[in-house]
């Protein structure tokens, strides 16, 4: 199965735009192309059962973040602090190829979110 590019990258401070958890804001702490999911840290909380693993080690029950689609995720601007759609932009390099950077889709911003 073939699944388009993500948009988003670990580090990016997202929005969840629908579900259970709406509205909430975290950094992005691990992506899956692959299959197109993110995990985002606080969002879709889930209790695992686990087992004590090694010399001073816990077990018990312990609360981690699940993967959700990226498509329920909205990109957040650094500049403007809004939830933006994605858009890609060629920019000159002296003396370089140009590079392909994101940048945000509100008008009074428009700042680019790649360095």
């Amino acid at each position: 199965m073939a699944m388009n590019k993500l948009g988003v990258k670990t580090g990016d401070t997202v929005v969840v735009i629908s579900g259970k958890d709406k509205g909430k804001q975290g950094k992005i702490q691990k992506a899956f192309p692959s299959t197109g999911k993110i995990i985002v840290e606080g969002v879709a909380m889930v209790k695992k059962h686990q087992k004590p693993r090694g010399q001073g080690m816990p077990g018990g029950i312990i609360d981690k973040e699940a993967a959700i689609p990226a498509c329920k995720v909205m990109l957040v601007c650094p500049m403007c602090k809004k939830a933006t759609r994605l858009a890609y932009k060629f920019i000159e390099v002296e003396g370089k190829k140009p590079r392909k950077v994101r940048y945000c889709k509100h008008k009074a911003c428009g700042a680019t979110i790649d360095k």
